[in-house]
């Protein structure tokens, strides 16, 4: 792995906010646009669990595929297969160092794995 890894999505300003922190710390992180990579069921689980987030907190619920797909009582299996299938879905930026995993809401969550 990269000094850092970020599941990165260039539209979302946290995930760019997440970007510049790490550039501002001489850092140049693998990127993952996970839009176009989603990570496997078991790679977001370790993310989220890594973080020390609920998947309830990682899933973004106002996507309309959240509404679409009935998850509002989704168990965290069906909301896992739900992110993967339907990547919007996944709260962003997710930040992995050798320090540990963070999502960046707010981005200085990030500061604590530099």
């Amino acid at each position: 792995m990269a000094e850092a890894r970020i599941y990165h999505n260039s539209r979302c300003s946290k995930s760019r906010e997440a970007m510049a922190l790490l550039t501002e710390h001489g850092i140049e992180p693998e990127v993952v646009y996970y839009l176009e990579t989603p990570p496997s069921v078991e790679e977001l689980r370790t993310l989220i669990t890594d973080a020390g987030v609920s998947v309830r907190q990682a899933v973004r619920t106002k996507e309309a595929e959240y509404k679409e797909l009935g998850l509002a009582d989704a168990s965290d299996d069906e909301l896992l297969a739900a992110m993967v299938a339907h990547p919007r879905l996944i709260e962003r930026p997710f930040v992995v160092t050798s320090k540990g995993t963070r999502l960046g809401r707010p981005t200085s969550l990030v500061e604590e794995i530099l």
